[in-house]
């Protein structure tokens, strides 16, 4: 089967400002623990997916795979935390992700659609973030651990887009990414106060 090519991590409109790195690197606690509340989300989204689009077994099939690969991070994660004596919690969630779903469409097929390519644009900047976080971190153990995770996000949003590519016209998919990638970057336009993996 033909696979159209994937998008680069560019399909981003703007990249990540220093001052988001500076945050991140000064609070690395609380960005460690926010990591972990994502890979946990990140697993959620798939397994939502899955249970809301059954009879689609490409979908059921990758998602299977990725939800999976989340849960392990999402282990992996709590255990630099526990090492790190700092206990899971709750935290307040910046607009970030709230912001990209408020952009998903209620009606079928653009639902579909739009929640794909919602969960590939924060695959996407997940990639992104880890890399600064693997090249600017002052903790060497923490910094390998980042750049161990990149591969597999790079390969999630990769899987989100052939997955929206799949199921509707490659133009469609393009135009309606655009559409996000520009609500995406202006919802981290303003550095959100509290630091946070999407802030």
């Amino acid at each position: 089967m033909n696979r159209p090519p994937l998008p680069t991590i560019e399909f981003l409109r703007t990249p990540t400002s220093p001052a988001w790195i500076e945050q991140a690197i000064a609070h690395l606690d609380t960005i460690l623990l926010d990591h972990s509340h994502c890979e946990r989300k990140a697993a959620g989204v798939a397994l939502n997916l899955m249970f809301r689009y059954p009879s689609n077994s490409e979908l059921v099939r990758a998602l299977t795979s990725i939800a999976r690969e989340e849960l392990e991070h999402f282990e992996l994660v709590n255990q630099h935390l526990e090492r790190r004596g700092i206990a899971l919690g709750p935290l307040s969630s910046p607009p970030y992700a709230a912001g990209l779903k408020a952009q998903i469409r209620p009606q079928e097929p653009d639902r579909l659609l739009d929640s794909l390519l919602v969960a590939g644009a924060i695959e996407a900047r997940s990639h992104e973030r880890l890399g600064l976080l693997a090249s600017h971190c002052p903790d060497p153990e923490l910094a390998k651990f980042y750049r161990s995770l990149m591969a597999s996000e790079a390969r999630h949003y990769g899987t989100y887009w052939i997955l929206a590519t799949t199921y509707f016209d490659r133009d469609r998919v393009s135009a309606r990414l655009n559409e996000l990638a520009a609500v995406e970057s202006e919802l981290l336009s303003t550095l959100h106060p509290e630091p946070r993996i999407h802030s």
